[in-house]
């Protein structure tokens, strides 16, 4: 099995001309991006729907999640914790396909949103922009994260999504994503 590739021969911040801390970061981002991309190919939509361990997650549903989390937090590096506010609605939601939902449309989203982040990041004037964290019990009240910050939280999430991609992939068909 070959390695996974990301979106770009490159990678995303060398494709936007970055250099430093910048394209070190954006670049692991996109190299976990890969990893979550890898792990559903050659998938139907059936299958990505599908639930194959005791949790409720889906390939996906996990595509669906990673892509809406990281759209979020772009947001609150622009207009802080109002702007990252979003439709509380059903939580579990996000971490399934929908009826009508394509494996190929969630990805084209997550492209999207994936080129939008990296052009967030190349733009900012400086990576210690930083707002208060919304109020959550999950959340050190009174705490601030700076887009830095964001953009490690974003990798880690990422990351953490691909192993439980991986896992879920396995249990569907054998396939995996390292190894």
């Amino acid at each position: 099995m070959s390695a996974p590739q990301s979106a770009g021969a490159t990678g995303a911040a060398g494709a936007a001309g970055l250099g430093g801390e910048r394209a070190d970061l954006l670049q692991t981002l996109d190299k976990h991006r890969g990893f979550l991309r890898f792990t559903v190919r050659d998938l139907t939509d059936e299958q990505a729907a599908r639930r194959t361990t005791a949790s409720a997650l889906s390939l996906g549903g996990l595509i669906k999640h990673v892509a809406g989390t990281e759209a979020g937090w772009m947001r609150f590096v622009v207009g802080g914790a109002d702007a990252m506010v979003s439709d509380p609605g059903d939580w579990e939601a996000q971490f399934r396909m929908a009826e009508g939902e394509t494996l190929a449309g969630l990805l084209a989203e997550y492209e999207q949103v994936a080129a939008a982040t990296d052009a967030l990041v190349a733009s900012l004037p400086d990576l210690d922009l930083a707002h208060p964290l919304p109020a959550a019990p999950w959340f050190e009240p009174g705490a601030v994260w700076s887009a830095r910050r964001v953009l490690l939280h974003i990798i880690a999430e990422t990351a953490q999504h691909a192993g439980h991609a991986d896992i879920i992939r396995e249990s569907l068909d054998g396939a995996r994503t390292m190894g």
